[in-house]
């Protein structure tokens, strides 16, 4: 198998032989005879140009065969078994020889046949997308034909993820890759910022970067509490105007999170929201405050053995106050809080996601930087 430039795959076999054992019969009038035989085929060789392409609709590769040519050296045909096996070797000379041309005629037939019958039909059958989970799927689809060179074959798919409830293309394209020069290994696969960015704008757009946190999730131990009194601490109004009642934190993201990748590894710059609820009795909610908070997260990715790994890494939370039923406050107050509630109860569901990610080959480790 070669790289044909500007047009796909060269597929050759040079000097094959074949050796075929069997039974023969023959009749004609009243005359019936049978016997066993043995061919040899030798010197087979056979040439085809198979051509790579894509079809527009469905975005998948397609194969066609484009040239094709053959040879036999010679065919050697042995009878026996049979009491007329004298008659038939007077004429195994010619009979060999249209053995020869009619194998010969066959071949590139049956190689044109099979590319259109079975190939280019099981090509249409590969999946282009794929399933994530009940809000994504990936679209890996080609955007262009392959380029085939005299060196390399390159693919361009679209690594996309999207909503098949609602697919709308996104609002930012995808950045042009760069491969290394050298290409010493045999496949590379490059993967940029726009799959993840979709990724991120899907589950952003399906209202699943949502958490919400209440006090009986807290760990037993905590010293931290959502309450009314212990909030109280830091915002003295909170307990006076609701005394003794319950609270929660409702965290979205605010939009859609960005990445982008550097040789140094990617970066997360999210934006989210924290919207602070006093419970009530009848388990009714009333709004306190909103929080806007933004970080960078990094990620340093590395190989080991036979997995992908990484090291994930939050810087300090940047906290704003957007709104308040209580009146402003400095949201300083509140910087302690927040540096203890993103890494003991936001990072560790990114680390139950990791669980599932491993069984794929990911392992990621989480640092938080206060």
């Amino acid at each position: 198998m070669k790289l044909l430039p500007d047009e796909g795959l060269g597929l050759s076999i040079r000097n094959a032989n074949v050796k075929i054992g069997g039974k023969w019969k023959a009749r004609k009038s009243f005359i019936k005879t049978s016997g066993n035989f043995e061919l040899n085929v030798e010197g087979v060789s056979i040439s085809a140009g198979l051509r790579l392409g894509q079809e527009p609709a469905s975005r998948r590769l397609t194969a066609s065969c484009s040239s094709c040519s053959s040879n036999i050296d010679g065919v050697r045909l042995h009878v026996s078994g049979s009491s007329l096996g004298w008659l038939i070797k007077l004429f195994h000379k010619k009979i060999e020889s249209s053995l020869r041309k009619a194998m010969n005629n066959k071949i590139c037939e049956i190689m044109t046949h099979s590319v259109s019958s079975k190939l280019q039909p099981y090509l249409q059958t590969l999946p282009v997308t794929t399933k994530i989970d009940k809000v994504a799927w990936i679209d890996y689809s080609l955007v262009a034909p392959l380029r085939v060179t005299a060196e390399n074959l390159d693919g361009q798919m679209k690594g996309e993820f999207f909503n098949p409830a609602h697919r709308d293309p996104p609002p930012f394209a995808p950045p042009a890759l760069a491969f290394p020069a050298d290409h010493d290994r045999m496949v590379y696969l490059g993967l940029s910022d726009y799959l993840f960015n979709t990724a991120g704008l899907v589950y952003h757009k399906a209202g699943v970067l949502k958490m919400t946190l209440k006090d009986s999730m807290l760990p037993k131990e905590s010293k931290f509490q959502l309450t009314t009194k212990f909030f109280g601490r830091f915002l003295p109004e909170v307990a006076k105007v609701f005394p003794n009642m319950k609270m929660q934190f409702f965290f979205g993201t605010a939009s859609p999170p960005q990445l982008t990748m550097s040789p140094a590894g990617l970066v997360l710059t999210p934006t989210l929201e924290a919207q602070a609820f006093v419970v009530f009795p009848n388990s009714s909610l009333v709004p306190l405050f909103l929080l806007e908070m933004s970080t960078n997260i990094s990620l340093e990715v590395s190989a080991r053995s036979n997995r992908l790994v990484g090291k994930v890494k939050m810087d300090k939370l940047l906290l704003k106050l957007k709104h308040s039923v209580i009146g402003s406050f400095p949201v300083q107050l509140l910087q302690s809080i927040m540096n203890y509630v993103v890494p003991t109860l936001v990072l560790p569901k990114v680390n139950a996601l990791n669980d599932s990610a491993m069984r794929g080959g990911i392992l990621i480790s989480s640092v938080f930087k206060r």
